[in-house]
């Protein structure tokens, strides 16, 4: 077990060298120009939040002036920023814009529910399975293409993409080169900010056709409309390899699952609907999904000291790109500055052990796999926008009827 000293607002990139940069992908940390994960960065992300024209310009591409993507999702991964909190702060711009923004808080609420009900059942297809082509072996996203280019590289160096690029390389990676959409979907996991394997999968995979059996099929004709200054300056641009439609190919159909039509344990999923309390806490712990100072058990304990915990095993395993850590690890630094924090690299079960522990329930596996574990003797609730019950989740319009 490893307690590490608290990282300092101006040293953030100092630190996670020195402790967590032999666990991550990169040689050299290398921190996302455009993100800063503090409390600060989100309030103020939130607070300029303007959303005249959104429906319009939420999947433009370049140039990046014209994009109406708000740039909110590495906080609301986070819990920097509550899904009902981003909600309510809708009130500028048009209403048929903040109703667009709405329905997409709306998607990243189903796919917490789908995670929370299935766990890594998403890693296998929900209701089709996208065939893979094990002979090819080149990487599906060709630098020389323009697109792809301008696409992979703002993933790598930023963590952030919008949703239309994300698109784009999903597509290009299963539905044109028939890869297996699953190393496409790591990939994107080692670099995004806002990645979570709820999100990021099924986002995976309703590009890909494995949630609704219609692949989207990515063309030039996305580019020129989304990003029209690529192809005029593409070296591909008179011999274009996506010039054309892909082939129509519905995926075959996935085993059936009855986790997706109810859940025979809805409450088990959500969490509880009020603080569940069995004694006095010492500690309060705070995972990767909730860290902002609006976490219930953070909020409800301000005099105890905070632990968090970097998973060594799972990290070492994941080997994600270093501006992933200097993301939580900014947020450290920020909330070592108003309370007692300790940081540890270990296994979680080691370091909280023993400890009497105020916990916000997440609605991950992993989450609930650690707390029957543990002395949890204060379990707060997660601030669902919806709140999950025993319904179809087999499709987003199944799902949103079920509300």
């Amino acid at each position: 077990m490893t307690l590490l000293p608290n990282p300092l607002p101006d040293d953030v990139d100092g630190w996670v060298g020195e402790h967590l940069l032999h666990l991550s992908c990169d040689a050299e940390v290398r921190r996302s120009p455009r993100f800063i994960g503090t409390q600060v960065a989100a309030d103020a992300a939130l607070a300029g939040l303007d959303l005249a024209g959104y429906a319009r310009r939420r999947n433009e591409v370049l140039p990046i002036v014209a994009r109406g993507a708000t740039g909110l999702s590495p906080y609301i991964r986070h819990g920097l920023l509550a899904l009902p909190q981003v909600s309510r702060a809708a009130t500028s711009g048009p209403s048929k814009d903040r109703q667009k923004f709405r329905d997409e808080l709306m998607w990243q609420e189903y796919a917490r529910h789908v995670y929370a009900r299935l766990g890594e059942r998403t890693r296998s297809g929900l209701r089709f399975e996208p065939v893979v082509d094990a002979d090819r072996a080149d990487d599906p996203w060709e630098r020389s293409m323009a697109c792809m280019d301008v696409s992979v590289d703002e993933l790598e160096r930023d963590g952030w993409l919008v949703n239309q690029t994300r698109m784009w390389l999903a597509s290009q990676w299963t539905v044109r080169h028939g890869a297996d959409w699953r190393e496409g979907e790591d990939r994107f996991f080692t670099h995004l900010l806002d990645g979570s394997r709820a999100a990021n999968r099924l986002g995976w995979q309703w590009t890909i056709g494995a949630g609704t059996g219609k692949p989207y099929g990515f063309s030039r004709w996305q580019v020129e409309k989304r990003a029209p200054e690529l192809c005029a300056g593409c070296v591909h641009r008179d011999d274009c390899p996506v010039e054309q439609w892909p082939d129509e190919r519905t995926p075959p159909p996935a085993d059936d699952d009855e986790l997706l039509s109810t859940d025979p344990d809805p409450d088990a999923t959500a969490g509880p609907i009020d603080v569940y309390s069995t004694g006095g806490p010492d500690v309060v712990w705070l995972t990767a999904e909730s860290l902002g100072d609006g976490d219930p058990a953070l909020t409800a304990h301000a005099d105890l000291p905070v632990v968090f915990v970097f998973d060594e095993t799972l990290l070492r395993r994941l080997e994600l790109s270093s501006k992933r850590l200097v993301f939580l690890a900014d947020r450290l630094a920020e909330l070592a500055t108003s309370r007692a924090v300790e940081v540890h690299l270990a296994d979680p079960l080691d370091v909280l052990d023993g400890r009497s522990i105020a916990t916000t329930f997440a609605p991950v596996p992993k989450a609930r796999r650690l707390r029957s574990r543990l002395d949890v003797v204060e379990l707060h609730p997660w601030p669902w926008l919806v709140r999950p019950n025993a319904g179809a989740i087999g499709s987003f319009s199944a799902w949103r009827r079920s509300r």
